[in-house]
């Protein structure tokens, strides 16, 4: 199969326009036969997977999609959602992921604000229909039973492919700053907002994570994390970059992921600490060890010691990377040293769960105070973490005054706070949103939660402040307990007390599952809605 860049006279010799639909160009003429996919009994090859992509893209162009347009995809993790990464900015079009686990009522706002105009809908998610908004896209199924879904389905997408030509062309793209995806934030703090990527970032992200994952050709790809939350973190386009295999597994079960990391020799995964947190708790018997080397790229909220500790204890090489929506993911990456390796192993663990340094391509990242002045590289002194450069994203969607507000000073605001230490890597300290004021000594909720994690039964743990009439605010810690063990509220309270000073013990603490965004991070603003009932929080 032939390259099909375009002759682009309008560029200078020594440029050429960055996309990542080049890297599929690539890899169908370096492994055209090579495996590419592996989903249940689906097997694929570059080539399969190249035609199908081309038929994706026409069929689509025949229905009317133009450059410019949106085409918005509900579904789990599947080759149909990977194909779609590819397949719709290859006409110029804009992907638009939308997580599987949102409710009907967010996925209607998402496809009401985004203006899409096809819907890729999985037909397992139909049963949950999201309800139509005003002006509905055309709904295309996929997945099981998409040719027998007697619904709003306008065509199932087997159908759709069949009317589109797996002949290769040329990109439908004339700019690298074009959109190639509005990706919709998680919801952690509130509404969702629509980030805006350009061609050339997701081209100079999926290149980083290329170099910072270490993925080669001979590289098993699982997918533990979703394609729809950052556009993968960019690995829907890393991997196939590399030449690698993608394993798509549409939902995270430990038994299974076992299973693949056995059966398919699985090298790569990533996934924020919960699935870290998952894998480590539910191993498939006593001192297993993974059966080969396992890269596992950690991030989506800050990971505590505990959790990389308890996931190397299995075998595991954890990278820890650390970004935002707005940064196409990650940006920082925790770059191991090798006198580190001397160290015990929770200092070592202690270490690599700092957020580190700028990614290759990335390097601009400081710590500031209010007046952007940067804080002192003592490991001490808390400030914002800002960001700026090829990383970061083009802006809100139909936003204006959220991406003025979110440059504000010519960088992009984080909304987390941290420290720079002596060595130049930055480590996060919390988010504004979450940091207690007691009797007014700040407490860190990431240390609270670190010192509960640290306890044999604990699986995951979220700390808040909570109104209390004397101090302000006190903490409260919500624990979920790991599978097969027990714990008393008292066990961990004295548990606390011994690793913490008094005012930064929670006072109380309560037992269950968690409220989690669709990509699986404690929603801490819901427990902060239940527990102030209303009443506004103080925010420094």
């Amino acid at each position: 199969m032939a390259p099909t860049s375009p002759d682009r006279p309008d560029l200078p010799v020594h440029r050429s326009l960055l996309t990542p639909l080049a890297f599929l160009e690539r890899t169908l003429v370096a492994w055209p036969e090579k495996l590419a996919v592996v989903d249940g009994a689906r097997r694929l090859t570059y080539r399969a997977l190249g035609g199908r992509i081309y038929r994706l893209a026409s069929a689509l162009r025949a229905a009317g999609v133009r450059r410019g347009d949106r085409v918005a995809v509900l579904s789990p993790n599947s080759t149909e959602l990977l194909e779609a990464h590819f397949g719709v900015p290859q006409l110029g079009a804009v992907l638009v992921p939308i997580n599987a686990r949102l409710a009907p009522a967010e996925v209607a706002a998402i496809l009401e604000h985004s203006g899409a105009r096809v819907l890729l809908l999985d037909a397992a998610l139909a049963a949950e229909g999201p309800a139509r908004p005003p002006r509905a896209p055309l709904v295309v199924w996929t997945g099981a039973g998409a040719e027998r879904a007697p619904a709003w389905g306008e065509i199932g997408y087997e159908r759709l492919l069949a009317t589109g030509s797996p002949e290769p062309f040329a990109p439908e793209v004339e700019d690298e700053e074009e959109i190639i995806s509005i990706t919709y934030t998680s919801g952690t703090t509130g509404q969702p907002k629509g980030v805006m990527y350009t061609h050339r970032g997701a081209y100079l992200n999926a290149l980083g994570e290329i170099v910072e994952a270490g993925l080669q050709p001979s590289s098993v790809y699982l997918w533990t994390l979703p394609m729809t939350h950052c556009n993968g973190w960019c690995f829907t386009w890393a991997v196939t970059a590399a030449g690698a295999r993608h394993v798509v597994v549409p939902r995270v079960e430990p038994a299974q992921v076992f299973r693949l990391l056995e059966e398919e020799r699985v090298t790569h995964l990533c996934g924020p600490p919960s699935i870290v947190l998952a894998l480590a708790a539910e191993p498939p018997r006593p001192g297993y060890r993974f059966p080969g080397p396992l890269r596992a790229v950690v991030a989506g909220a800050p990971p505590h010691p505990a959790a990389i500790e308890r996931m190397e204890a299995l075998g595991a090489a954890v990278t820890h990377v650390y970004g935002l929506t707005e940064t196409y993911g990650p940006h920082t990456v925790c770059e191991w040293q090798e006198a580190w390796d001397a160290e015990p192993p929770a200092r070592r663990a202690a270490l690599k769960a700092r957020q580190g340094i700028g990614y290759l391509h990335a390097p601009e990242v400081r710590v500031v105070d209010a007046d952007l002045r940067d804080v002192p590289a003592d490991g001490e002194t808390i400030g914002e973490i800002v960001m700026r450069g090829n990383n970061v994203m083009k802006g809100y969607f139909r936003d204006p005054d959220a991406t003025a507000a979110a440059f504000a000073g010519g960088w992009f605001h984080s909304g987390d706070l941290g420290v720079m230490h002596a060595d130049r890597y930055i480590e996060l300290v919390d988010r504004k949103k979450d940091v207690i004021v007691c009797d007014g000594d700040n407490v860190s909720t990431m240390e609270v939660e670190s010192v509960l994690l640290q306890h044999p039964a604990v699986g995951e743990a979220a700390v808040i402040g909570v109104p209390d009439e004397r101090s302000g605010e006190v903490p409260k810690a919500f624990v979920t307990l790991r599978p097969g063990r027990a714990a008393t509220v008292e066990e961990l309270l004295a548990h606390c007390r011994e690793r913490l000073a008094d005012f930064k013990c929670p006072r109380r603490i309560e037992l269950g599952p968690l409220p989690r965004t669709p990509t699986g991070k404690p929603q801490k603003y819901k427990l902060r809605e239940r527990e102030w009932g209303g009443r506004p929080k103080r925010i420094n």
